[in-house]
């Protein structure tokens, strides 16, 4: 059966929460991410989800917590003024292993700066927007389909690993109008989070290192406690160093045991390139199409590295597809992914093309940019 719809990236993040099965909703209006609110206000009746427009975006994330510790699948969405007031709980979630799913819809920053706009400059929020160390999943699709089984993948993620989960699109990904053939519920996985089959003490946060806690909800029958504050295996307040280390080891080590699992990304024309393009998101395409024009012109044997994981890092991921190749990295912001590229290709040469005027980096500039480095 033809399956073909027109939807926008934020219409596609809607489906794909209700198909992941997201029950719960909190968030506050602000562009460009609005859509994912007014469609969840109106999908999630029909499957007895419950929909909340908040008095604020702290409240918002507040509000997805506490129905996530009650037992539902979360999600509330934004844009990078909203994600500037929602770290705080971001990192109660963290600390406390909340399942969650917080979408950012990036605009021109900083403050207020161009609602209207497209960027991609806060994937380094995403990684250090709250404060402390801590792990953290992020991933930014580009193309239709993928932002639809992304969206899945972020629940399924959150679940599986207890934590939150931040889906990164930017305008140009969130506002554009293209068909999609969007797959069947056959063709893609459902994960749910595990509970314990009994619960023997009230030790919930205490596990193997490496695994995420294995603990009830609340309204199970367990007193359980969570909180803010580091905490012991009870989930009470401790300071002992010894207990904090393990706490914290914890939470890492159950990402960075599984970054396998968590980390996706695609390459296209990357086994014959001259040079590997580094784009995420709407950049991705541009830089598809920029290939594309480039080797049907017969012209420089370009390809692309395309990170949808953007946190963790893809390191050996990138390492592999890149080889000994030079790097031009094609972002919306000032450099910001380009250092981590740097970090990790440490004997590359890496090139940047770099644009933060709310204008997007058309396949054109990058084709530009291209022969600029092939002639110097």
């Amino acid at each position: 059966m033809n399956n073909v719809k027109i939807r926008s990236g934020n219409e596609l993040v809607v489906e794909g929460a209700i198909a992941a099965g997201c029950n719960f909703f909190a968030g506050y209006p602000i562009t460009p991410s609005s859509e994912i609110a007014e469609g969840m206000s109106r999908e999630l009746p029909k499957v007895h989800g419950i929909f909340i427009q908040m008095e604020d975006e702290l409240a918002s994330i507040g509000a997805v917590i506490g129905a996530s510790l009650g037992g539902k699948k979360v999600m509330t969405a934004t844009s990078g003024p909203g994600f500037s007031l929602k770290q705080e709980n971001l990192g109660v979630a963290l600390i406390a292993e909340v399942p969650l799913v917080i979408v950012n819809v990036m605009r021109g920053g900083p403050s207020t700066g161009l609602p209207t706009r497209g960027a991609q400059g806060d994937v380094m929020q995403a990684r250090w927007g709250t404060h402390g160390d801590h792990p953290v999943i992020a991933l930014a699709p580009a193309f239709p389909k993928e932002v639809f089984l992304t969206t899945i993948d972020a629940f399924n993620l959150a679940e599986k690993f207890m934590t939150p989960v931040i889906l990164l699109l930017d305008e140009l990904v969130g506002h554009s109008h293209e068909p999609v053939e969007l797959p069947g519920p056959d063709e893609y996985e459902i994960v749910n989070r595990k509970y314990p089959e009994k619960l023997e003490t009230l030790e919930i946060y205490k596990r193997e290192m490496g695994k995420p806690p294995l603990r009830p909800d609340f309204f199970m029958g367990y007193p359980i406690h969570i909180e803010s504050l580091e905490h012991n295996d009870y989930g009470y307040p401790t300071t002992n160093p010894e207990i904090v280390e393990v706490q914290q080891r914890r939470r890492l080590e159950k990402i960075e045991r599984h970054k396998d699992e968590i980390i996706r990304y695609k390459t296209h024309y990357t086994d014959d390139a001259e040079l590997v393009i580094f784009a995420f998101g709407s950049m991705a395409r541009s830089a598809l199409e920029a290939i594309e024009t480039l080797r049907k012109e017969g012209g420089p044997k370009i390809g692309l590295f395309q990170p949808i994981t953007i946190w963790p890092f893809p390191e050996e991921q990138l390492k592999k597809a890149v080889g000994e190749k030079d790097v031009l990295v094609v972002e919306l912001n000032w450099g910001q992914l380009v250092y981590e590229v740097e970090r990790v290709l440490k004997t590359n040469k890496i090139h940047s093309l770099l644009k933060m005027t709310g204008m997007p980096i058309r396949p054109d500039e990058i084709i530009e940019k291209i022969k600029e480095i092939k002639n110097a």
